[in-house]
């Protein structure tokens, strides 16, 4: 099981009260909703291996050079001398260090990687996985993984994660017409204004999936662009042709990496701390409480 850390811990923050506060009145609502989360998911999962995948950079410079608006309207503050900050709460930021040194007490494996995101380590450890794999992500863009052949699929939290939308190939075909890698094609022409992606102009997600039944792919698009025997529309062939310098460099914007230079860790999950006496001082410090607990039991039975 692999969790988009910042995507679960961001739904928790705004799904659990500010009123859950540590015993010096910090909130720790984030906190002990991830914690609430990862319970609930092995307990109902049980999986043998749990990777807590982290953002090491939000917004890669690699991904930023090649489509510059690529998440550009989340940069808090930009300076020449450090990295763009992402636009958070202002009571979240603090919560996410203490979520850091919890799992690590815990001996859940976290990972990132400079200069790539979550969504990069998830695709490389799906990639690389000998076993079916589930990703919790409240992020669509990783439909892009979900493989059947190889047994991954994608768990998105309708409400919690105790209601699970459970993304397999058959539900994309269904939803989108197309496949885990015909969703990154439909994205790269849909775009996506929440990450910056301009897409191509008046090909909305269902001319996107039109296209791709008919053409196959990307290149097979592109290549009726140029055959005047195609049956794209004027408007169509006018558009694509226009935005053929985005359509080029998008793929690789749009796309996960799968050759993340991973890190040595042990996946397996824990079922005792890795650190006790770390672990009770965090929980007497943040007040962690029941979430805590129910985690713990959970790891241990």
């Amino acid at each position: 099981m692999l969790l988009d850390t910042a995507s679960l811990y961001f739904r928790a923050y705004f799904g659990v009260p500010d009123s859950v506060r540590a015993p010096d009145g910090s909130p720790v609502n984030a906190v002990r909703g991830l914690l609430d989360f990862i319970a609930r998911l092995v307990q109902d999962h049980r999986p043998d291996d749990l990777v807590a995948c982290m953002d090491a950079d939000w917004r890669p410079a690699w991904r930023v050079e090649l489509i510059p608006s690529y998440k550009a309207h989340r940069v808090a503050e930009e300076t020449a001398s450090g990295p763009d900050e992402e636009q958070v709460p202002d009571t979240l930021s603090p919560q996410v260090p203490v979520i850091e040194a919890v799992l690590d007490a815990l001996g859940v494996a976290r990972v990132g990687v400079a200069d790539y995101e979550a969504d990069d380590v998830i695709g490389t450890l799906a990639g690389r996985a000998a076993g079916p794999v589930d990703i919790v992500t409240g992020d669509r863009d990783l439909y892009q993984l979900v493989d059947d052949a190889r047994g991954v699929r994608v768990l998105y939290p309708l409400k919690g994660v105790g209601t699970l939308q459970l993304t397999d190939e058959e539900w994309l075909r269904g939803k989108y017409g197309v496949d885990g890698p015909g969703y990154a094609a439909l994205a790269t022409l849909r775009g996506d204004p929440s990450d910056g992606l301009p897409g191509v102009p008046g090909i909305g997600e269902k001319t996107a999936a039109k296209l791709l039944a008919e053409y196959g792919d990307l290149a097979g698009i592109m290549a009726a662009v140029d055959d005047p025997r195609s049956k794209l529309t004027p408007a169509q062939r006018r558009r694509l042709d226009e935005s053929r310098e985005y359509v080029a460099v998008a793929p690789k914007v749009v796309e996960v990496a799968g050759d993340v230079p991973l890190p040595a860790f042990d996946p397996a999950l824990p079922h005792r701390p890795k650190d006790p006496a770390a672990l009770e001082r965090l929980a007497a410090r943040w007040g962690l409480g029941g979430s805590l607990e129910r985690v713990l039991a959970v790891l241990g039975g």
